[in-house]
């Protein structure tokens, strides 16, 4: 009998440029997601956000714990670019980050240059179809 579903605390334990992203998801380090994705110093983890409306500063938690590695996160709002709530905006900020949103399509490509230059970048992804 199989050991069943197992449970990885990142999909990729690093950092990994994207290959593509669309039809609700995204790939990456030889392997694809479906749905949202967090792309930390940490490691590329699933994330549970759906639409960029709806994002409060608990969605990003895991940001919160690579902080001190990260010098911009970028924020794929989706098909389109949307302005953060102030609330998170600020949470951000307290934090030292400095989060710039954008389409989700644009968040990946700035992500992918940032990351061949060695920047601290991380991303926060919401999939889009």
């Amino acid at each position: 009998m199989g050991a069943g579903i197992q449970i990885r605390e990142a999909h990729f334990p690093g950092r990994a440029p994207i290959d593509a992203y669309g039809n609700g998801g995204f790939r990456f380090a030889d392997m694809s997601h479906r749905g949202s994705l967090l792309c930390l110093p940490s490691g590329i983890h699933g994330w549970d956000a759906v639409s960029a409306g709806e994002l409060t500063p608990a969605h990003f938690a895991k940001v919160m714990t690579d902080a001190a590695d990260i010098g911009i996160l970028l924020i794929g709002t989706g098909a389109d670019m949307l302005r953060l709530p102030k609330q998170l905006r600020e949470t951000l900020s307290e934090a030292g980050i400095a989060a710039d949103s954008m389409s989700t399509g644009a968040a990946v490509r700035t992500y992918n240059v940032l990351l061949a230059e060695d920047r601290a970048v991380a991303a926060a992804l919401i999939a889009v179809e």
